[in-house]
């Protein structure tokens, strides 16, 4: 699973989505999960971010999903009209939530 970082802005985005295309290379499976629980800290470039690694995961022949997104990004990705792109899915059954 690839994971966000707490803080993703417009001047760690470059830097984000290149370190997640590197790990997409390496993750197994015809799914690519982003957990974004730890996101506390962005703006509209996260979005840009998600949208960037869906499309190499896509290129790949692989699914994209976001588990835990905040309720925030997802309200600007409504804004935007790109919601229908980033899918997200809870945490399983278990898995340690965000406090």
């Amino acid at each position: 699973m690839l994971v966000l970082p707490s803080s993703l802005t417009h001047d760690t985005a470059s830097a984000c989505a290149r370190m997640l295309q590197q790990a997409l290379q390496s993750e197994p499976g015809g799914l690519t999960e982003v957990d974004a629980s730890a996101l506390v800290r962005f703006d509209s470039s996260a979005l840009a971010v998600l949208l960037e690694c869906r499309r190499a995961s896509q290129a790949l022949g692989k699914g994209f999903v976001v588990r835990s997104l905040d309720a925030r990004l997802a309200g600007l990705s409504v804004l935007y009209g790109v919601d229908g792109l980033l899918p997200d899915a809870p945490l399983p059954l278990g898995a340690n939530a965000p406090a």
